[in-house]
């Protein structure tokens, strides 16, 4: 039991030891990762290289995907390019196994204990902790890796007879077994969330002697399939991009493992020859079987994109024409357009689609305000009464999203985040509550219009002149706050919020006059005055977004 549990324990540090890795790595290259899967896919090849190098760099070809799609949704990326990148992804992933084979070649965790030492001095010091994190992940995998090889032999699966009866029972030589240990490995990988997971015990059970190597290349096709299923699963609930985009994964991973089942026996022969082992002999160098299991790996999904790398908008159209989108696609009645509950399991990455999301929220505030200034001119009950329930559905879906992004992102805080990204959730957070608030200001002018119809109340010629100017206004500033949202920062202009609560004085001032020389009543003058209040009002939450995504003061 001790040893069972030295296995289990294992399978788990090598699990949260990738994660920690590939989290380190991203908190310190993050942004710059972006940048280049930005600017670095042009076409479908340099996408599939950017892929690659990107994927090596984070040791996640899901935080890639993730990435892909979170460029795709925003329309920096045509779903054609991002389903290169996924391929240059699968190809990336592949080091992985080679990292794992190279614990089972050699006793390595002889090298862990200085970078364990190194990893907890760095994470001591504040400008190098994310490094000692990386150092602390790399460790604890390559811990795991050996620990799981030692347990192991200490199991001596190859004098388990009851074990090796049941590997036995199959017969190396049928498809049916190749296809029954497919099924098993895509079936296990769905379960444990992790085809590093599957793949050390992949290599565990060959590296034993106990099972044979062509039923553990087969489990490895099946760990390739159930990866793409685990995000597929995961898609069902994002837009129509994210979840086209895991199909495309799906697709490209499935089409593979069918060429491969084709040609299966030729190819795993020619691959064990690369790795200098004969499959049919049954005395291996055991060694060998985990080089010979990373070697298909490899061999595997770089032949596959070679091959599918010139179908890329064929894959494209099939995608489209499969995974169409759902009516609760539309616009307003999906609430979140870009964050994807389930896919965003990194935290520096789930920070990228909240800004996305929050360019979403500005936009339908933007609306609101654009319908309560076309209500300003309207004549006809009816339609005035139905732009009213526009504006009044409007703010509910702003407050749900400010609820919903604010669960997100607070979410998103309890995870271990570099400062800067800490810094942006702060933000972020501020955002989200003053553009609500503007919501509820574009709610307050359409009440106060509705007042006004209601009380049969009607304005000057000077006075619907000076609400249109006034609205004119707040229309520029909503204009100057989304381009500063989306990252236009240099030279800001924040002198409207002064030029507005000027003009407001002006125009209370001369209400006051005008209610006094009797050019209207008191009555009439209090709504118009409602109105010009709630506009200055709206300047200021505008001001107070734009100093938030500044990182201004109040």
């Amino acid at each position: 039991m001790i040893t069972i549990f030295k296995l289990l324990g294992a399978l788990a540090l090598l699990i949260f030891g990738m994660k920690t890795m590939s989290e380190a790595l991203q908190k310190m290259a993050g942004p710059q990762l972006r940048h280049v899967l930005g600017a670095m896919t042009t076409n479908r090849f340099t996408g599939l290289l950017t892929g690659m190098f990107v994927t090596v760099a984070v040791q996640s070809s899901a935080a890639t995907t993730v990435m892909t799609v979170s460029f795709v949704n925003a329309g920096l990326l045509s779903l054609a390019q991002a389903i290169s990148v996924i391929m240059g992804a699968n190809i990336g992933t592949t080091l992985s196994a080679w990292i794992m084979s190279a614990g089972f070649s050699f006793n390595i965790t002889n090298f862990v204990w200085p970078a364990f030492l190194l990893g907890i001095i760095l994470i001591h010091i504040k400008k190098r902790r994310y490094v000692g994190d990386f150092l602390f992940g790399l460790s604890f995998l390559f811990f795991a890796l050996g620990t799981l090889n030692i347990t192991g032999r200490e199991l001596d699966l190859a004098h388990n007879t009851a074990l090796i009866s049941f590997f036995t029972s199959f017969d190396s030589g049928s498809y049916l077994t190749i296809l029954v240990f497919l099924l098993i490995g895509t079936v296990l990988t769905v379960i444990a969330q992790s085809s590093a997971a599957l793949m050390a015990i992949t290599m565990v059970l060959c590296t034993s002697g106990v099972l044979p190597i062509y039923q553990g290349i087969a489990l490895v096709m099946g760990e390739n399939i159930g990866t793409t299923l685990t995000a597929n699963f995961a898609a069902l609930s994002a837009n129509v991009q994210a979840r086209r985009a895991a199909f495309a994964h799906l697709l490209f991973n499935v089409f593979g493992v069918f060429w491969v089942l084709c040609l299966f026996y030729p190819f795993v022969n020619m691959v064990c020859g690369f790795a200098g082992i004969d499959p049919t002999s049954s005395s291996q160098e055991v060694a060998r079987l985990s080089f010979a299991l990373a070697t298909f790996h490899t061999a595997f999904n770089v032949t596959n994109t070679l091959i599918l790398i010139w179908f890329v908008p064929v894959i494209e159209r099939i995608c489209c024409r499969i995974i169409k989108p759902r009516e609760s696609d539309d616009e307003e009645a999906s609430r979140l357009r870009y964050i994807q509950s389930g896919i965003m399991k990194t935290p520096e990455l789930s920070v990228f689609e909240a800004q996305q999301e929050i360019g979403v929220y500005v936009e339908r505030t933007d609306r609101m305000l654009k319908i309560v200034s076309e209500m300003l001119d309207m004549k006809d009950a009816e339609q005035f009464e139905k732009e009213f329930e526009r504006v009044r559905k409007y703010e509910g879906i702003s407050d749900n999203m400010e609820a919903e992004i604010g669960k997100y992102l607070a979410e998103v805080s309890d995870a271990h985040l570099s400062d800067d990204t800490k810094g942006k959730i702060r933000a972020m957070l501020r955002e989200i509550n003053e553009i609500e608030s503007i919501g509820d200001s574009c709610y307050a002018l359409a009440r106060t219009l509705n007042r006004k119809r209601g009380s049969n109340v009607v304005f000057t010629e000077a006075q619907d002149d000076s609400i249109r100017k006034l609205f004119s206004m707040l229309d520029s500033s909503m204009a100057s706050m989304a381009s500063i949202l989306k990252g236009n920062v240099d030279n800001p202009d924040l002198s409207f919020k002064k030029v507005i609560k000027d003009y407001c004085n002006e125009l209370r001032n001369q209400s006051i006059v005008d209610v006094d020389s009797h050019e209207y009543s008191y009555v009439y003058g209090t709504i118009y005055t409602d109105i010009v209040n709630e506009c200055e009002k709206f300047a200021g939450y505008v001001e107070n977004v734009i100093e938030a995504k500044l990182g201004l003061s109040r």
